[in-house]
């Protein structure tokens, strides 16, 4: 009897303080937007941690509610440009987000369409802007 009442007690605190952690920790990062068209021309991923870069995200239409003022102290965004394409159906975005002690290391996910889908045949620029919320040093693989 009292194996089973320490056994409920110990299921009891271990499952408080799960939920407890849980409430506290933050959310690494976010995906703000990912697009099919819009971004840039060429092919290329941008870091930007300065209040006058993530400022000029903020006058962004599908940006501007989502970032607020208080977030260029405490964190970084990246801008990820998958380049002309000239079809639908490709896609850039967040494979992996990993914190170390130093840094950030965030994997890019490309999509391209199955061979033989339907696709519209004009070019199109995908992009992705992600929220790191984290100030730490970015790689991007």
């Amino acid at each position: 009897m009292k194996k089973a009442l320490l056994a409920l007690l110990a299921l009891i605190l271990v499952s408080c303080a799960s939920s407890v952690k849980q409430a506290d920790s933050k959310t690494l990062f976010e995906v703000l937007t990912q697009q099919s068209d819009g971004g840039a021309n060429i092919r290329f991923f941008e870091i930007l941690s300065e209040p006058k870069e993530i400022a000029m995200l903020q006058n962004d239409e599908k940006l501007k509610n989502k970032i607020h003022s208080n977030d260029t102290q405490t964190s970084n965004f990246v801008v990820l440009n998958m380049g002309e394409k000239t079809s639908g159906g490709y896609k850039i975005g967040v494979e992996s987000v990993v914190e170390t002690d130093k840094n950030i290391i965030i994997t890019v996910k490309e999509t391209a369409p199955d061979t033989g889908t339907m696709t519209t045949q004009e070019i199109r620029t995908p992009y992705c802007v992600v929220k790191i919320n984290s100030k730490k040093e970015i790689i991007i693989k």
